[in-house]
């Protein structure tokens, strides 16, 4: 029998994508055609966390982000297929954020994202309101907000909002790449205040420059009081004070598409916490969510409705 979700939702605030994804196998040949099977699908990493923490019985998911007019209907329509609230900002200005989800079948299903963030990245601080935190039990916030300066401003005046209630408040940092870009000692900065963040491997090992999910979990737990470092088909490792105090077994899988597993491990993550789990048991959760994710093309559960 699962845990009643305790009083309160679960908002995300972050990007809202529209992914292209294209499943190849073997190199891709410059110059030439290479077959493969393309579907657009909805995505962004804020959005899949959301979808994925309300396949939760009792789960009550809010998703706060910024998309193009050009797909806003059909957004909000898939978010709420999938038992979420969608709170979305329309850019007049910009077009919705896409990704091209380049699939490799044979190595893993191991994936390439070309992305144009579009209006994913433009959400601001005029985009909140504390009266978004009625209701709200948890906070997550999506580490891509971090790759632009609208998006750091909103994510100071959203943590300062959610610190001032009481309000617990997770991050993922979201993208290696970017992170690299914007710098671990700057990084770490902006996330003062977070209650729990989960880097996948390489993100940690990048934020610490330690070369071992262990040892970077532990570092990270020394400035942020819990960690949890998704490691993939290596499960997950967490961390508090500088200690790691458990570490979670993947849940065997077939890989189809990778494109957002660490979303679903989070989103189910976050929802086993919510309705009271300790963070062990949320790991398991999320590692299920995870090896069902590799399973589909996308980054999002099945529709609800």
């Amino acid at each position: 029998m699962r845990a009643a979700v305790r009083d309160g939702a679960l908002l995300v605030a972050g990007d809202v994508i529209t992914d292209v994804v294209a499943r190849h196998r073997g190199p891709l040949a410059p110059g030439t055609d290479t077959a493969a099977v393309i579907a657009r699908v909805p995505g962004g990493a804020g959005a899949n966390v959301a979808c994925w923490a309300a396949r939760r019985d009792g789960a009550r998911v809010r998703l706060l982000g910024r998309v193009g007019a050009d797909a806003a209907v059909w957004h909000e329509r898939e978010l709420a297929a999938c038992g979420v609230r969608p709170l979305l900002v329309v850019d007049e200005g910009v077009p919705t954020g896409t990704v091209i989800c380049l699939v490799d079948e044979d190595a893993a299903a191991e994936r390439t994202f070309l992305t144009d963030s579009g209006a994913s990245l433009r959400l601001d601080p005029g985009d909140w309101s504390d009266a978004l935190l009625d209701g709200v039990a948890r906070l997550h916030l999506s580490g891509y907000l971090l790759f632009s300066g609208p998006g750091r401003a909103f994510v100071a005046v959203a943590l300062k909002a959610a610190r001032a209630r009481g309000v617990p408040v997770s991050l993922d940092p979201a993208s290696a790449g970017f992170l690299g870009t914007l710098g671990a000692e700057r990084f770490l900065a902006l996330v003062e205040g977070v209650d729990v963040l989960l880097p996948s491997r390489d993100e940690a090992c990048l934020l610490t420059g330690v070369p071992d999910a262990v040892g970077a979990a532990a570092r990270l737990s020394r400035q942020v009081p819990l960690v949890v470092v998704k490691q993939g088909a290596r499960g997950a490792v967490l961390a508090r004070c500088g200690e790691v105090f458990a570490r979670v077994p993947a849940v065997p899988a077939t890989p189809l598409d990778t494109t957002g597993a660490g979303d679903a491990f989070t989103g189910a993550f976050l929802a086993a916490l919510l309705a009271g789990a300790e963070p062990e048991r949320a790991a398991r959760e999320g590692c299920v969510a995870g090896a069902l994710a590799v399973g589909r093309t996308g980054g999002r559960p099945p529709a609800l409705t």
